[in-house]
């Protein structure tokens, strides 16, 4: 495909089709829209920001593979020169700037269109997904992350600036493979935290209160579910490419994207595990509080049984023997301070059989 490093430019998967844009079309409309440019060859490499179309024409000619990433924008109007540019299908950029898309694979008469969830690391204290798109042509690849500072995409940048591998001696096709890769391995670290997790609540079931455990469990599940919301739909995806045939993907990387696929698996694996476990916690948990329950419960009785018998013989008499017959025949029914004598040891039984529970953390 031709192009011409003037102040025209020609669409990608077009015939060279003339347009009458200036020389200055702008990339970046405002501040809050970043769009790097990372083109790379064998012997080559430039990483720069771009700010005209000229710029990216010029960077699409210097190398054999160009690299895009866009972030923090849902403004299609601002991307409007990029899209004309690469030909991008109109859905295609509706759904990459629409997030919380179900992951996918679309065919496109000059691209493929890539929609995955994957674990985003702005904020380090909770687990999180964030949508990434990718647009995958003959000789370049188009990503759209969903937050800036979100999923960190740092390593295949370094990997690319450092020539480590051979990514650099590769085309779009493995460039596409090494980000998607990244992202599904992203989800390993997770999990292992998320084991990590389920062993302290074991530990915690039998020796904290258990008011505070059901909490921690119901966190636990939320977070399970959401890495399996993410997870399950991209297997399906991953299938697709290794297993139809485009003209955007080598032979050669799809066997790469079968080891995307197994790893796939794996973790498809152990979230289900980890979710049977975190069931299997709420029921330990819950027959833990039973057992106690039933602890206490016998407890009780038992303090209950004892009090039957005085009570029943107390119900009988009712106490009320004559103080004049004999000195033993409740002597307190002629005291002066006899009847808040008796309040005051109803409070102070009641009070310590309050704080004889609160000991046994009955209460």
């Amino acid at each position: 495909m031709t192009r011409k490093a003037t102040g025209k430019f020609y669409k990608l998967g077009q015939s060279n089709k003339d347009t009458t844009g200036p020389i200055d079309l702008r990339i970046l409309a405002g501040s809050e829209l970043s769009l790097d440019c990372l083109s790379y060859g064998p012997d080559t490499f430039s990483d720069t920001s771009l700010k005209t179309i000229p710029e990216l024409n010029q960077a699409i000619q210097a190398n054999p593979v160009t690299w895009i990433n866009v972030k923090n924008t849902t403004d299609t109007s601002s991307l409007q020169p990029l899209v004309d540019f690469f030909n991008l299908h109109e859905l295609a950029i509706e759904d990459a700037l629409k997030f919380h898309q179900r992951s996918k694979v679309d065919t496109y008469g000059d691209h493929l269109f890539i929609v995955m969830r994957v674990p985003s690391t702005k904020d380090a204290s909770k687990i999180d997904t964030e949508q990434l798109a990718l647009f995958l042509g003959k000789n370049y690849v188009i990503s759209f992350q969903e937050q800036d500072g979100g999923a960190s995409l740092e390593a295949v940048r370094e990997r690319i600036r450092k020539d480590v591998g051979t990514i650099r001696k590769r085309g779009a096709d493995y460039l596409a493979y090494v980000i998607i890769d990244l992202g599904i391995d992203a989800f390993f670290p997770i999990l292992e935290e998320i084991g990590e997790k389920i062993e302290t609540l074991e530990e915690k079931i039998i020796s904290e209160s258990p008011e505070k455990i059901p909490p921690n469990i119901h966190s636990l599940k939320l977070e399970i579910l959401a890495v399996r919301r993410s997870v399950w739909p991209m297997r399906d995806s991953i299938n697709s490419l290794c297993r139809d045939v485009s003209p955007y993907i080598g032979e050669n990387t799809r066997f790469y994207f079968r080891d995307c696929y197994d790893h796939l698996s794996r973790i498809i694996d152990l979230v289900e595990m980890y979710r049977e476990l975190s069931t299997d916690l709420l029921n330990i948990h819950l027959s833990s509080v039973n057992n106690r329950m039933n602890e206490i419960i016998k407890v009780l009785t038992i303090i209950t049984t004892l009090f039957i018998p005085p009570t029943m013989i107390a119900g009988i008499y009712g106490m009320n023997f004559k103080p004049e017959k004999s000195p033993f025949n409740m002597p307190e029914l002629s005291w002066y301070y006899g009847y808040p004598l008796a309040l005051f040891l109803m409070m102070l039984t009641s009070g310590a059989v309050l704080i004889f529970l609160r000991h046994r953390k009955w209460l």
